[in-house]
């Protein structure tokens, strides 16, 4: 934690120095690692707590991101990393677990960027976190972050639509202290989940969910979610806090709504 602490306060501070969208910035080739750790036990037990996930014996499809986000800190806080990492927004990810890791697995994890491209609110990088069990790939993923800042008007068009309705499932009711909550036990303190004031900052008018809460939240409730083999997970507006919340699902596709606004939409598939 110590590390993480100082990851995040010198991502702060070198934030005001970066200026994202410039034509000519490029990625570092740094990767980030660390050596095989079994998860704490305290830390995956409030994780599951907050999230909704129930089996003993599985870790939960999304808890090697947690794992190594205090990675993902170290490379996006370097001083030649190009975009402020402060206000940095998780526009969508991609999970595949080979097989699926246990509580009891020592993982060693590494965290590097693959690619940045102009977003029509800014710049996105791809992430890319991998997940080794004695030398063998287990379970990867890769994540879009978006650094919100003006941006040509020839920037690529807005997402297409999320689709028709799916049915709903289950409502939520989501506390303001959510984002304090999650981050506490992911390590993801980012100011725009915290308070309405700190959220203000980047733009939004109160806090906002994080977006690893929804669509872990979403994949707790699906059946069997020890299988889960595959996810595709899109952010498409932020969740806000206080609210309320919709899970919807068609067993393979699901959804997250607030009111006829889609907030997450994505899919899983299962093992055999």
């Amino acid at each position: 934690m110590p590390s993480l602490i100082l990851s995040l306060a010198r991502g702060a501070a070198m934030s005001p120095f970066k200026r994202p969208g410039r034509p000519d910035a490029v990625l570092p080739p740094d990767r980030a690692t660390a050596p095989p750790a079994r998860p704490a036990a305290g830390p995956l037990a409030a994780y599951r707590a907050i999230c909704g996930f129930t089996e003993p014996d599985a870790l939960p499809v999304t808890y090697p991101h947690v794992l190594a986000f205090p990675l993902a800190m170290r490379l996006m806080t370097r001083r030649r990393f190009p975009l402020p990492v402060t206000g940095l927004v998780h526009t969508w990810i991609e999970i595949t677990a080979h097989r699926s890791p246990r509580p009891t697995d020592a993982l060693e994890l590494t965290v590097y960027a693959s690619e940045l491209r102009p977003h029509r609110r800014g710049t996105e990088v791809t992430v890319v976190t991998e997940a080794r069990l004695s030398g063998e790939l287990v379970w990867e993923s890769r994540s879009g972050y978006l650094s919100r800042h003006a941006t040509p008007t020839d920037t690529p068009p807005a997402p297409t639509t999320p689709g028709p309705a799916l049915p709903a499932v289950a409502e939520w009711r989501l506390p303001a202290d959510l984002g304090r909550r999650y981050g506490a036990a992911s390590g993801d303190r980012n100011p725009i989940h915290l308070y309405p004031l700190t959220a203000r900052l980047f733009g939004f008018p109160r806090a906002i969910a994080h977006g690893m809460w929804t669509v872990a939240r979403c994949l707790a409730e699906a059946p069997r979610p020890d299988l889960i083999h595959t996810v595709r997970a899109d952010f498409r507006a932020p969740v806000l806090l206080p609210g309320t919340v919709t899970y919807a699902s068609d067993g393979t596709r699901f959804q997250l709504r607030g009111g006829d606004r889609v907030h997450l939409t994505g899919t899983a598939t299962h093992r055999s």
